[in-house]
């Protein structure tokens, strides 16, 4: 396992525990974004980096009974806090790499990565590989509950114009990774970019 994903593991294993406490009113964010992705019934939908599957609800609702759920993350703490919560009823729970994913090529429908594009080591590579899972007309969604300029001021930093999620950077790695940018938000309250699979 590279450097990079120890770094994202260790980051996330020592703040699983008190994950949900720190953002208690975030559910109606998530919900509110997963409407955006046009899932239908029978749908399946992958949570890429699901943390604590606080999406996984949302999600499951948006696909119904008859769909598929999948919640993929690399820190075993974060899963173990998806299950304390429940979560695990929404869907499968599989630990593992974005950048490896267990999945047939065109198997999902669809993506639902929250807060993920900035901490995968290689985005360009993880962008690919989730395209590779997903039907050529299938969605992504990139998500954070707030936008770029409230989250960098959450960590007493500033934006900065390399920052992978800005639109003039992540426009042109999502057209090179199979995905072809529908919209992009990025408002003190929300960051939603939606993509489409492309054909080949």
């Amino acid at each position: 396992m590279s450097d990079d994903h120890t770094d994202a593991q260790e980051f996330f294993a020592a703040r699983a525990a008190d994950w949900d406490a720190r953002f208690p009113d975030d559910g109606p964010a998530y919900a509110a974004a997963v409407t955006e992705i046009g899932l239908r019934p029978g749908d399946a939908v992958l949570d890429a980096g699901c943390g604590t599957g606080r999406a996984l609800p949302a999600l499951r609702d948006a696909v119904g009974p008859s769909g598929t759920v999948v919640g993929l993350d690399l820190t075993p703490a974060m899963l173990e806090q998806a299950v304390r919560a429940g979560r695990d009823a929404c869907g499968a729970l599989l630990l593992g790499d974005v950048a490896r994913l267990p999945l047939r090529d065109g198997a999902m429908d669809a993506v639902f990565g929250a807060g993920l594009v900035s901490h995968l080591a290689r985005p360009a590579d993880g962008l690919r590989e989730l395209a590779r899972v997903v039907r050529p007309g299938g969605r992504l969604a990139l998500f954070h509950p707030v936008g770029r300029a409230v989250l960098a001021a959450r960590h007493g930093r500033r934006i900065t114009d390399d920052d992978v999620r800005a639109e003039p950077n992540l426009r042109p790695l999502l057209a090179g990774s199979g995905w072809r940018m529908v919209s992009y938000v990025d408002e003190d309250a929300r960051y939603l970019v939606l993509a489409e699979r492309v054909t080949g």
